[in-house]
């Protein structure tokens, strides 16, 4: 307000610019104070005469008139300024604002969104720090658990070594055990049976894989090559979990004719979930494929489609993506070796099995070498066989056969028979529908198979261990099995 008044006698002593005026007192005559107030003229230098009083009283008039003119000009101008005044609080509209004024409040708004924003940001990083928060906490009860079972693991492998059954009661004896043509006395460390065993975590008493162990090797040996049709299916056993979303299908694998420097105890993995699937995880030893520590990853340079990649002779064999073309990968030399289309096969979702997944086309290895299970629009979907050689992936013999490719859930190969699951998504189905490609003849069958976490998305059958393996909704899994006497 200070500053108000100042610019307010300002005007007024503008207003009256070039007029000197005079206040003068005395005594007339009669001895009494009088007050003169005198303004010189601007042009006359002496008082006028009597004749010329008018129009010195209009100049003055006149004078007084300006004044007034210019006492409202200086209301205005008052009322400029205390406009001015409440534009610096924000009050009026900004284009009449000073330029300095309107400068800082548009750094106030600058100010005021920059505020926002990091408040946004700080409550992002907020929530961002509880999601971490919350996923470290999982990751140590993970670990924790999995520490558990490598403990439990470790404690069975030390009292396998001592010649004990973990989880055998008291009341259990010896007689419990079938004798084979062989007396199973004590265990050899490089047999192939106790690294099975050595696979295997907590999930089944060891009395019960002794008990499956023995009859599959009696069996084997009164049948010689270990041929036969499949009688049974025993419990799934399940060796590991697949870590991410990616891990919800797969296929894993064991080469049954391995060459150096790989082994039978040599597994592979592939989570096929996504569009660009190109890591092939390897496990040296079958530990670490159930710790899920990889000893190496493979980058496919041609990416693979579907669960139905098989390992045979030091060869990975996979559906090339969106395409019917059957790649050949070597794993040693990490190079392609062959490719090979299977004429008129359906791919990428034509003849599937029913659970989907683009498992149009399935390689298989029996007994008898690899396989390829598909259809075509010839076969009207039904399931199509072909026996594939190896080396250049050409078809050497073709069987159609009755089965509709999507009616079942999913197939395999044991003998030269075809094998078909009934549900993939059912705990408790059946191996349901068997081709026999000698005599060209198929047939129905009730054998139970389980799904223990209702997802199955690969079954795979491995000669050499006699097993089923299977991808169950993030689980790998396995089955022994039964055939009986051809």
């Amino acid at each position: 307000m200070l500053a108000l008044r100042l610019l307010l006698w300002a005007c007024l002593a503008w207003g009256t610019l070039g007029r000197t005026a005079n206040l003068r007192k005395g005594n007339d005559r009669n001895g009494r104070c009088l007050y003169t107030f005198t303004v010189a003229s601007p042009n006359e230098a002496s008082c006028p005469g009597s004749g010329e009083a008018n129009p010195a009283i209009q100049d003055l008039q006149r004078d007084s008139s300006a004044q007034r003119s210019e006492l409202e000009a200086a209301k205005i101008r008052l009322g400029v300024l205390e406009t001015l005044v409440k534009q610096l609080g924000g009050d009026e509209i900004p284009n009449l604002m000073p330029p300095a004024v309107q400068e800082m409040q548009r750094e106030l708004e600058n100010l005021r969104r920059e505020k926002t924003s990091l408040e946004s940001d700080y409550n992002r990083f907020l929530q961002e720090k509880a999601s971490l928060e919350k996923e470290k906490r999982q990751l140590e009860n993970e670990n924790k658990n999995l520490a558990r079972r490598l403990a439990s693991s470790r404690q069975e492998m030390e009292m396998l070594r001592l010649g004990q059954c973990p989880q055998v009661g008291r009341k259990e004896t010896a007689a419990d055990i079938p004798q084979g043509p062989k007396e199973v006395s004590k265990w050899d460390m490089h047999n192939s049976d106790y690294q099975e065993l050595k696979s295997e975590l907590t999930e089944v008493p060891a009395s019960h894989i002794f008990k499956e162990s023995s009859t599959n090797h009696s069996s084997n040996k009164e049948l010689g090559n270990g041929c036969g049709e499949l009688v049974w299916v025993g419990e799934p056993i399940t060796l590991r979990k697949a870590e991410t979303i990616a891990g919800k299908y797969g296929v894993w694998m064991r080469d049954p004719e391995p060459v150096f420097p790989y082994t039978r105890e040599t597994t592979w993995r592939v989570d096929t979930v996504g569009t660009d699937v190109r890591q092939v995880f390897q496990y040296e030893h079958i530990s670490q494929f159930t710790q899920g520590y990889p000893s190496k990853i493979h980058v496919l340079a041609i990416p693979m489609e579907s669960t139905g990649a098989v390992v045979y002779r030091g060869a990975l064999y996979y559906q090339k993506h969106t395409s019917r073309t059957v790649i050949k990968y070597e794993l040693k030399t990490e190079s392609v070796k062959a490719q090979k289309e299977i004429p008129n096969a359906g791919y990428h979702g034509q003849f599937p099995y029913s659970w989907g997944g683009y498992t149009d086309i399935d390689l298989a290895v029996d007994e008898t070498g690899l396989w390829v299970i598909y259809s075509t629009e010839a076969a009207k979907g039904a399931i199509v066989l072909s026996k594939m050689n190896p080396d250049t992936l050409e078809l050497e013999q073709t069987w159609e056969t009755n089965i509709r490719k999507q009616s079942v859930a999913n197939s395999f190969i044991i003998c030269g028979t075809l094998y078909t699951v009934s549900s993939y998504s059912t705990a408790d189905t059946i191996i349901n529908l068997a081709y026999d490609t000698s005599s060209r003849s198929s047939k129905a069958l009730t054998i139970p198979f389980k799904n223990q976490y209702k997802y199955s998305s690969m079954i795979d059958y491995n000669p050499a261990e006699k097993k089923i393996f299977s991808w169950d909704n993030f689980n790998m899994v396995e089955y022994d099995i039964r055939l009986s006497q051809m």
